[in-house]
């Protein structure tokens, strides 16, 4: 899709983060109350379940009510079927109760959810198709989840190649783009058993490919959430709401700023994408230049011989 500096459209990319999802309802609700139109939305993961809640018009506050009480124990199914320990079974219940079986393409606002293809490693972006089919998908955290076959693919966690869906954005018409991190940390928990050390190792690789993506989105709202948990926070249901909500009313200044302002932002990223080279090389070439004419212009002074 072409640059286009008039398009002020919003664009929202909600990462994965378990249970500590709960901050995205926070984000949305930021939005809401400053009227701010969400013009197309992505998510991954816990990021894509909320996503598909807001996408299908349930507002912030109802959404805070059917997920507030959500935890790992309440949407884990054991299951003796290959490739995971649990199914996702009760998480799609769970969307055909509040939403119905619905279709991604039928949204109220424009949708992609995001998962992974096990088997050659792609990135699969839903934009169309049964909603709790991609929403399962991109929720089956390999190991933990049995993988959800979709046209004959084999599906996991959408985290694995994007944690925070930023590149779906721009062609489904965002001018503006907006991403959410639930996992910027600066130390991970001390291992205390095989587990602990197999899930850093994860997440750091996760987060590390994150960290570069991240540099695609307009405006960034990190969050360190690491006191939270993973798989349970229904103690701590208002506090991480409000982790969300805080940090996205800081920066909602930012993104109306951006809408008056993308004119000049989008020539900016025009000419940085159109110059050959960066400026400190034309700094270090000019020095390079001076250097040379006043060595050739500087009179011999050496005697002979030395």
């Amino acid at each position: 899709m072409k640059p286009n500096p008039f398009n002020t459209r919003i664009g929202l990319a909600l990462g994965g983060g378990a249970a500590k999802g709960i901050a995205h309802i926070g984000v949305l609700k930021a939005f809401e109350e400053e009227q701010i139109k969400i013009h197309c939305i992505s998510g991954t993961s816990a990021g894509a379940l909320i996503a598909s809640y807001y996408a299908f018009g349930r507002p912030a506050e109802s959404i805070l009510s059917i997920c507030s009480t959500l935890n790992l124990s309440k949407i884990i199914n054991f299951t003796l079927e290959r490739g995971g320990l649990f199914s996702t079974n009760t998480i799609r219940e769970m969307i055909h109760r509040d939403l119905g079986d619905v279709r991604i393409e039928d949204a109220d606002i424009p949708l992609a959810i995001c998962a992974t293809d096990i088997e050659t490693g792609e990135q699969l972006i839903f934009r169309e198709g049964n909603l709790a089919d991609a929403v399962c998908a991109s929720m089956a955290v390999p190991g933990l989840f049995v993988p959800v076959e979709v046209d004959g693919r084999i599906l996991v966690d959408g985290g694995l190649v994007e944690n925070v869906p930023i590149s779906p954005l721009a062609k489904m018409g965002a001018g503006i783009t907006v991403a959410i991190d639930l996992s910027h940390v600066s130390r991970y928990p001390k291992p205390e058993d095989t587990f602990d050390v197999i899930s850093n190792a994860i997440n750091i690789g996760i987060d590390f490919n994150t960290r570069k993506q991240l540099k695609n989105a307009d405006i960034v709202v990190p969050l360190d959430l690491s006191r939270y948990s993973l798989t349970n926070n229904a103690k701590c249901v208002d506090e991480l709401y409000l982790e969300g909500y805080h940090p996205m009313r800081k920066k909602i200044r930012r993104v109306l700023w951006y809408k008056r302002m993308n004119v000049a932002i989008s020539l900016l990223k025009t000419v940085r994408t159109l110059l050959p080279f960066k400026m400190p090389e034309i700094i270090k070439d000019l020095k390079r230049h001076a250097f040379g004419v006043r060595n050739r212009s500087e009179p011999d002074t050496r005697t002979p011989g030395s």
